[in-house]
């Protein structure tokens, strides 16, 4: 999509939770310095949302937080908080020396939750709802409402939490599909559904958040998008709780390369996509997946002779981007058992062989 044709109603935030989600996965914890140079680099490659912890968690995090708010020059920066009124203060605490910060709250709604995890009626639930996003608007006026386990929460209530929410403040909505339970055409249906029902959808932003445990969370996402959805939570390679997140770099590009489908654009930066892959993996110590889509090592590799051939006639033949637009210098011919006699012979002459 060129710059002339861009429109505001097209444009999708992007809401980077690597610190959060992504960090709260078994094995990926970082340290202080870490988080401040990952959060850096979120912010330099045009991210618009960095939600950098969750306050109430630890000390650990109330600083890493409060320090990313002082340093991020162009993210809002956000922090997460349970519907407590002392979750939501502390997470305010943290976010208040940003140039812009974002409360994000939530609460589950789904009858699975409510009965065993809250242990509370609905008629409680909602009432929380009220109450947890009006403590929170009171602190900022950018106020994120998440309905824990909305894929599975009955369609009827969630309307009326959702309802409810954006009367008491919040500016953005979440609908997550917490334990990637959802199929794309339900996913899109579900956001279709409660924007025409809910009557003061209009004044909020809807966001998408989907886990990975079928493989969909990023055909699940803009699932959501194509539904009226404005905001994606995505973490960068897909870390996050069990299976993962949507990986922000597999959104982002599909936007990208597949724009006559997807009509939408964002504001990151696609040629730091390989960097910021290699350091949140580096940091982490969670190793990319030779496979995985965009940033893995063999996303530009190739050592089929067959392939080989048709990419030294037209690297259209067998790649849909460029490597240079996410950061990858260039494409790898890999000498193997599969290759052929022209790629082999191609291979001698870059050497300086005839």
């Amino acid at each position: 999509m060129t710059t002339a044709n861009k429109s505001d109603k097209d444009r999708v935030v992007i809401f980077d939770t690597t610190l959060r989600d992504g960090e709260q996965c078994p094995g990926a914890t970082m340290t202080f310095e870490e988080k401040l140079e990952v959060a850096d680099l979120l912010d330099s490659m045009g991210v618009d949302i960095i939600e950098a912890g969750f306050p109430i968690a630890s000390d650990g995090d109330f600083e890493a937080v409060r320090e990313i708010a002082k340093r991020t020059k162009n993210a809002v920066v956000c922090g997460l908080s349970r519907a407590a009124h002392k979750d939501i203060d502390r997470c305010a605490e943290a976010i208040r020396p940003a140039r812009r910060g974002r409360i994000h709250t939530f609460l589950s709604t789904s009858p699975v939750h409510m009965k065993y995890k809250l242990q509370m009626e609905p008629k409680d639930v909602h009432e929380m709802v009220i109450s947890q996003v009006t403590r929170a608007r009171n602190h900022t006026d950018d106020v994120e409402w998440s309905s824990e386990d909305g894929t599975r929460t009955e369609f009827d209530f969630l309307c009326r939490c959702v309802e409810s929410a954006i009367k008491a403040g919040a500016t953005t909505i979440n609908i997550p599909d917490t334990v990637g339970y959802s199929v794309p055409e339900e996913y899109y249906d579900l956001f279709k559904r409660v924007r025409e029902t809910v009557p003061n959808s209009d004044k909020a932003v809807f966001s998408v958040h989907c886990h990975n445990d079928l493989g969909m969370a990023v055909a699940n996402s803009l699932a959501g998008v194509r539904a009226g959805a404005r905001q994606i939570e995505c973490t960068i390679n897909g870390i996050g709780e069990r299976a993962g997140n949507a990986a922000l770099e597999e959104v982002v590009m599909a936007m990208r390369v597949r724009n006559d489908k997807l009509p939408y654009w964002n504001n990151i930066d696609s040629t730091m996509l390989t960097r910021a892959s290699k350091s949140v993996a580096a940091a982490t110590s969670f190793p990319v997946q030779y496979n995985k889509a965009i940033v893995g090592r063999n996303a530009f590799a190739h050592e089929s002779g067959i392939h080989q051939d048709g990419m030294l006639k037209n690297a259209q033949t067998y790649e849909i981007m460029l490597p240079e637009t996410v950061g990858v210098k260039q494409t790898s011919l890999v000498m193997g058992k599969h290759s052929g006699r022209h790629a082999f012979i191609h291979k001698l002459e870059e050497m300086g062989y005839k």
